[in-house]
C-alpha cells in the first residue's frame, strides 16, 4: 500500500481551477521534488495532502499510523523555551522524562537520608526509561542540527522569543528534521538558509532522512542532490517525471517541443478547415461544409490539445550598454564595523570591466553592507573607494519603494528600459516583447505594477534592469522571490558568454545562478574575514568537499562546517605597492599555478566541447596573463632597486 494517495483531486477557489484531476501516489523512502510557477497549487497540493484542506472532490488516503510533518510558514513555540529546548520538543516524550530527572537532580542536592535514597531509586528508574527511548544519544543529532541551519553554540540558551522571524522558520525546520516522520513535506525550507545551510539540509536529505519527502524548492541544486522524481503541477494537472531536476528539464524540454509541433500541426488544419467553410459555405457545397464545421467544433472540443507553456531559451535582444573604463571600483584597505562586530577590516580589491564577481557567505556575515559601501550609500570606517569612469550602473535592492505603482508593466519597462534600435524611447513592442520573455503573458502585462506579487514585481525590475543598457549590475539577492522559471530566464540573460557584456556583482545563495553568471568568488566568511576565489562556484564547492574529506578529519561531514581553503588565486588588482618582494612572488607564482590550471582544464574534451566555457576560460586567462605582467614588472622595478 503507497504511504499517500490521491485520487482524482479537484479543487477550486472561486472560478479558478487549481487541482483539476490530480491522481498520484507516494511511496515510502522516496523523494519527490514538487514543481510549477508560483500560484500554479503547489501549496494547495500539499495541504491535500496533509487534510489541512479538504478538496471539492476526489480522495485522500493516508496509510495507517503514518506520521505526515509539514514545515509551516508561521511556526508557534514555547516562548519561555531556550532554543535548545524547542529543539529537544522534537522528542517529546523523552524531553519529559529528560525534565523529570532534572528535577530529581535539583531535589538531590539538597537531600539526605530517606529522602535521597529515594530521590537515587527513582533516578534509576528514570534513566532506564531514558535510556529505552533513545538515551542521551539525541544530544548529538540535535546540536548538529542547530549548527547545520545555523545556530551557533552561543545562542542555544537564547529564548525563543528573542528570536528573529527567519530564526524561528528555521528552529521550525530543525524540529521538524528532528522528529523524522514517515512523510515530510517542506515547503520552501531554504527561504532563510545561507549557502551552509542548504548544502546542510541536501546533505541530510539525501544521505541520512529514511522517511519519503515531497520537497517544494526554488533550489535547483537541492532539487538536483536530494529527489529521484520530479512532479510538474500546471494547469490544475500533475505529470510525472523520473530523476532529478536537470533530467526533469531534459524531459520536459522534449515533450514541449513534441507538444507544440502537434499543436501547430492541429492549427494548420484548423485554417485549412475554416477557410474551406468560408469558401463554400454560402454555395452548392454549403452542406458539405455545414458537415465540416460541425466535426471542426467536435475536433477543437476532443482533440486540440492547450497551447504549451513556453519554457526553453528565450529570444531576447538587449541594448549594449556603454563601454565603461577598464577599471571598474577600487576599494583600497576599508573596513566596516558595528560596536565589536567586525565585517571587514584592511580590505583590498580592484574590479576590473567585464569581472563577474559572485559574493557570498553566511547572513550577517557583510555581503550587502560592502556592496553599500562600494556603491557610497555607506559610509566605511577607513580606507578609500573609488568609482571608475563612464560608469551607468544598476542596482537590485530587496525593496522597491522607488516603483510608481499604478503604472502597468509594459508602461513601467518602457519607461525604464533603452531601444535596441538606437532610438531616444522604446516602443511599446519592444517593453511588451520583454515583459514576454519575463514570463509575463496576456494581460499581465497591463496589470499595475501595484497589483502584482512580490515575485512578479520583483521580475519587472529585474527585466528593466537588465534591458536598461547599464555596464555594472549589481544585483542583491535578485532570486528571493522568484520561481525556478524566472529565475532561469534571468540565468539566461546573464550567463557567462552570453550577451551581456558588462561587470557584475551578484549576492545570491541561488547557486545554479551563481555558477552560471560568475567566475570568480568574494567569500565573506564572518568576524572580518574575507578572501577571494578565480573560479566558478562548482569549482570552489569541489575544493571545499575534498578539503573536508581530508583524512585529518573526524566525524559526518553533514555536521561539520566548511573549512577555509588554504590557497587560493589573489585578486586581479593593481594595487602593488604595498606588497614585499616576497609577497609579489607569491603572487606571481599563484597566477602562474591557476594560468596552468586553465590550460589543463582546456585540454579536458568535456570542456573544449562547451563553448561557453571555453571562451570564459580564454577570457580569464587572458586577464590573469595581463595582470601577471604587471606583477611581473613591479617586481623586477623592486628587485633593480634593491
Amino acid at each position: 500500500m503507497s504511504l499517500l494517495s490521491l485520487a482524482n483531486v479537484h479543487h477550486a477557489f472561486g472560478n479558478h481551477v487549481v487541482l483539476d484531476g490530480v491522481t498520484m501516489s507516494i511511496e515510502r523512502g522516496q523523494k519527490i521534488g514538487l514543481v510549477g510557477r508560483n500560484g500554479s497549487g503547489k501549496t494547495t497540493l500539499m495541504k491535500v495532502m496533509l487534510k489541512e484542506l479538504s478538496p471539492d472532490a476526489g480522495a485522500v488516503q493516508v496509510q495507517r499510523s503514518a506520521g505526515v510533518g509539514y514545515l509551516s510558514q508561521d511556526p508557534e513555540f514555547d516562548p519561555t523555551d531556550t532554543v535548545r529546548d524547542a529543539a529537544e520538543r522534537a522528542f517529546a516524550a523523552l524531553h519529559d522524562l529528560h525534565v523529570q530527572i532534572k528535577a530529581v537532580f535539583e531535589d538531590m542536592a539538597h537531600a539526605t537520608g530517606d529522602k535521597l535514597q529515594k530521590l537515587l531509586r527513582r533516578q534509576a528508574a528514570l534513566e532506564s526509561k531514558i535510556e529505552t527511548a533513545g538515551g542521551y544519544a539525541i544530544d548529538h543529532k540535535i546540536d548538529a542540527a542547530l549548527h547545520g541551519l545555523g545556530f551557533p553554540d552561543d545562542q542555544f540558551g537564547l529564548k525563543v522569543q528573542v528570536l528573529s522571524g527567519g530564526q524561528k522558520s528555521r528552529l521550525a525546520l530543525v524540529n521538524l528534521l528532528l522528529e523524522a516522520p514517515d512523510l515530510l513535506l517542506l515547503d520552501e525550507p531554504t527561504n532563510h538558509l545561507d549557502i551552509d545551510g542548504r548544502q546542510w539540509l541536501e546533505t541530510f536529505l539525501a544521505q541520512e532522512y529514511r522517511g519519503a519527502v515531497v520537497l517544494v524548492s526554488h533550489d535547483r541544486w537541492l532539487l538536483d542532490r536530494v529527489v529521484s522524481r520530479i512532479v510538474q503541477i500546471e494547469r490544475g494537472a500533475v505529470r510525472d517525471y523520473p530523476g532529478n531536476y536537470s533530467k526533469y528539464v531534459q524531459l520536459r524540454d522534449q515533450q514541449q517541443y513534441t507538444e507544440a509541433r502537434t499543436y501547430e500541426k492541429q492549427l494548420d488544419k484548423i485554417r485549412a478547415e475554416e477557410q474551406f467553410i468560408r469558401r463554400y459555405k454560402a454555395g452548392q457545397r454549403s452542406k458539405q461544409a455545414k458537415g465540416r464545421e460541425s466535426r471542426l467544433e467536435r475536433f477543437k472540443r476532443d482533440e486540440l490539445i492547450e497551447r504549451p507553456i513556453e519554457s526553453g531559451v528565450m529570444n531576447l535582444r538587449l541594448p549594449k550598454a556603454p563601454r565603461s573604463g577598464d577599471q571598474v571600483a577600487v576599494a583600497e584597505r576599508i573596513a566596516k564595523r558595528y560596536g565589536e562586530n567586525v565585517l571587514f577590516e584592511d580590505f583590498s580589491i580592484s574590479i576590473m570591466r567585464g569581472d563577474r564577481i559572485g559574493v557570498i557567505g553566511p547572513n550577517g556575515a557583510g555581503k550587502t553592507t560592502f556592496i553599500k559601501c562600494l556603491l557610497g550609500e555607506l559610509e566605511h570606517d577607513g580606507g578609500t573607494v573609488r568609482l571608475g569612469s563612464r560608469l551607468s550602473i544598476g542596482y537590485y535592492r530587496q525593496l522597491h519603494e522607488h516603483l510608481d505603482l499604478e503604472l502597468s508593466v509594459w508602461a513601467y519597462l518602457q519607461s525604464v528600459i533603452v531601444s535596441v534600435d538606437g532610438q531616444a524611447r522604446a516602443s511599446e513592442q519592444q517593453a511588451r516583447d520583454l515583459a514576454g520573455a519575463f514570463l509575463f503573458s496576456g494581460d499581465e502585462q497591463d496589470k499595475p505594477l501595484g497589483n502584482l506579487s512580490g515575485g512578479e514585481r520583483s521580475r519587472a525590475v529585474l527585466a528593466g534592469l537588465v534591458a536598461s543598457a547599464r555596464n555594472l549590475l549589481v544585483l542583491d539577492e535578485p532570486t528571493n522571490h522568484l520561481d525556478i522559471p524566472s529565475a532561469e530566464r534571468l540565468e539566461q540573460v546573464l550567463r557567462l558568454g552570453g550577451e551581456y557584456e558588462g561587470t557584475l556583482l551578484l549576492v545570491t545563495h541561488d547557486r545554479a545562478l551563481l555558477d552560471a553568471t560568475c567566475d570568480k568568488l568574494l567569500i565573506f566568511e564572518g568576524q572580518g574575514r574575507v578572501r577571494f576565489f578565480h573560479g566558478r562556484y562548482s569549482q570552489w564547492a569541489l575544493r571545499e568537499d575534498q578539503a573536508d574529506r581530508s583524512p585529518s578529519d573526524s566525524g559526518p561531514k553533514s555536521i561539520r562546517k566548511k573549512r577555509p581553503v588554504k590557497t587560493q588565486a589573489p585578486p586581479l588588482d593593481t594595487g602593488l605597492g604595498g606588497l614585499s618582494l616576497t609577497k609579489l612572488e607569491q603572487r606571481i607564482e599563484a597566477f602562474e599555478q591557476r594560468r596552468s590550471e586553465i590550460d589543463g582544464e582546456m585540454l579536458d574534451p568535456k570542456v573544449y566541447r562547451d563553448g561557453l566555457r571555453c571562451k570564459a576560460l580564454q577570457q580569464e586567462r587572458a586577464r590573469l596573463t595581463e595582470a601577471l605582467s604587471e606583477v611581473e614588472k613591479e617586481w623586477a622595478r623592486r628587485a633593480t632597486q634593491a
